[in-house]
């Protein structure tokens, strides 16, 4: 059985870069991603005949290599740079939607913002079927203004 696993080392070496993979899937810091790049370069290597150690070797350097080069390229494109990422509700402020139950002065209503539901106040009567741009927010309480 060992013998098996060491003439189809590649074999191992892809499932570590598909686990990697799915775990990136869960963590999204382009971390866990640099080891399974790391495992297909060891793949490669168990392909051309390199011994398990050297396989080994391959797989911690280009692992070391994506972390150094690959991931700070990789944040830096997916992120701009933006030093404050908003939150989700944060992200709201600006946004554009529908008034799906009328909101009152002193009272609150509802808005629909990309499939979901915001409890919204407002400084004027808003009727159902307008559309509003968010202009603040307290807690999950959204503040709209006619477009």
């Amino acid at each position: 059985m060992i013998e098996y696993f060491l003439a189809n080392l590649w074999q191992v070496w892809a499932i570590v870069a598909v686990i990697c993979l799915i775990l990136e899937l869960s963590s999204g810091d382009f971390f866990i991603i640099c080891f399974s790049i790391g495992a297909v370069f060891a793949i490669i290597a168990s392909v051309i005949g390199l011994n398990f150690y050297w396989q080994l070797f391959v797989f911690a350097i280009f692992s070391l290599l994506s972390v150094l080069f690959v991931r700070p390229v990789a944040l830096r494109w997916l992120h701009k740079n933006e030093p404050n990422k908003p939150s989700n509700a944060d992200a709201l402020l600006g946004r554009t939607g529908r008034v799906t139950e009328a909101i009152s002065v002193g009272g609150n209503g509802y808005v629909q913002i990309d499939g979901d539901q915001w409890k919204a106040v407002s400084q004027t009567d808003i009727p159902v079927g307008t559309s509003v741009r968010v202009i603040g927010r307290e807690s999950t309480i959204i503040t709209v203004e006619t477009l």
